[in-house]
């Protein structure tokens, strides 16, 4: 391997090795073979030259590459540092190169996130049309989305460089609650905006002029020309599955976006109105009922409605999904002696790992009625949650 003739004395860079350690001793020659490894973008090496400079200096076999348990207890401590020291160097090399997904590692190995946090939050994909860039891009969301480093920041990449196909399709797939929600209100209200969008472009393509409303309701109201024809204005899976993904939310200003989308999914043509399973077999009238109660409107009236679901579909045949639906909702507002009554009535009999809302064990807990608790625990012939019941009972405990 040669070096360019004003690094390295006669162009020979083993030769230059010696040289440097004749003149200027050990240090030295790290030193300059380090600044070498930078210019070439060798960061790598340099993290690997860092740590061969600090075994050397411990007295320690330089080629041998020893985890810190292997180390003697005595030199653990300064060994550790010069691997903190030199990981952060490495990983600033990389960040200052636009390289988050190579600098990620090294931060991630000594729990420094911030330096990564903010460059995915200052994170420009450039010309995303380049391989590179594509590239780039699709390893800094993995980071940041995937990895649950800076979901929210991800979150909007994909958004803005996939669109609304993909974000749903890999939100759907990111189980991790850390910017979950953040998230959630972002792909809410993108489709809104979207959907408001393309609704005012309709309007202003007939009336001539683009309505001042950004307001779903608004725009829609009176024009029930807007639906004539099958027409439809953002592809109706996502609706569906924004829709869907909704029960979720908990923010009053993301529920009213999407409870205007419901709204407008109501007047779409029959082919575009997909029977779902109960209890949302009337997909935009049950949803938008849905998230009107978790937004505080007309909640008795949706308690009812879904109640009346539980009641109507057989679980034999349908399932215990309206009932479980019924349950989540009566959690979420509150209503835990509600929700027991409702778990006691249709989910006795099914084991707690198979429910998609909180078992009657738990339903007792969150209430605070723990001797109801102990009889559901003597029923289900459960010892565990009868102590857990009984010790609450004593101290008068509630716990959170």
């Amino acid at each position: 391997m040669k070096m360019h003739g004003h690094d390295t004395p006669g162009g020979d860079t083993f030769a230059w090795l010696e040289q440097l350690l004749r003149t200027g001793g050990t240090d030295a020659a790290f030193e300059q073979l380090v600044e070498r490894f930078q210019r070439e973008k060798q960061y790598r090496r340099v993290f690997d030259a860092r740590l061969m400079q600090k075994r050397i200096a411990l007295n320690l076999p330089p080629v041998s590459q020893p985890t810190l348990a292997e180390l003697p207890k005595d030199v653990q401590q300064a060994y550790q540092a010069a691997y903190v020291e030199a990981a952060r160097e490495v990983g600033e090399l990389f960040l200052a190169d636009g390289d988050i997904p190579r600098a990620w590692p090294y931060f991630r190995a000594v729990g420094n996130l911030d330096p990564v946090v903010h460059a995915i939050e200052t994170f420009d994909a450039g010309d995303a049309d380049s391989p590179e860039s594509q590239d780039r891009l699709g390893s800094t969301i993995q980071v940041a989305f995937q990895e649950g480093v800076h979901p929210r920041r991800g979150f909007e990449l994909i958004l803005t460089h996939f669109g609304l196909c993909r974000a749903i399709t890999m939100f759907s797939a990111y189980p991790d609650t850390n910017g979950r929600h953040d998230s959630l209100r972002l792909l809410v209200r993108t489709l809104h905006d979207e959907l408001a969008g393309n609704l005012a472009r309709a309007i202003t393509a007939v009336e001539g002029t683009r309505p001042e409303s950004t307001s779903i309701a608004s725009l829609i109201a009176g024009r029930e020309w807007l639906f004539e024809n099958d027409a439809q204005h953002t592809d109706s899976s996502h609706l569906l599955s924004v829709l869907k993904l909704s029960a979720e939310l908990d923010d009053e200003k993301t529920l009213k976006l999407a409870i205007a989308i419901a709204d407008y999914g109501t007047h779409l043509s029959p082919m575009f109105q997909p029977m779902d399973d109960p209890p949302f077999d009337n997909v935009y009238v049950d949803r938008g009922i849905y998230l009107r109660a978790l937004a505080g409107e007309r909640v008795d009236a949706a308690v009812k409605h879904f109640e009346d679901k539980a009641a109507r579909f057989d679980p034999a045949e349908y399932g215990t999904g309206p009932a479980e639906t019924l349950v989540g909702l009566l959690v979420r507002l509150e209503r835990f002696k509600d929700a027991i009554e409702v778990s006691r009535r249709y989910l006795s009999d099914i084991a707690a790992a198979d429910l998609s809302c909180p078992s009657l064990a738990q339903l007792c807990q969150m209430a605070g009625d723990f001797e109801q608790l102990k009889s559901v625990s003597k029923d289900q012939d459960d010892l565990l949650n009868y102590l857990a019941a009984a010790v609450q009972s004593r101290s008068n405990l509630r716990l959170r």
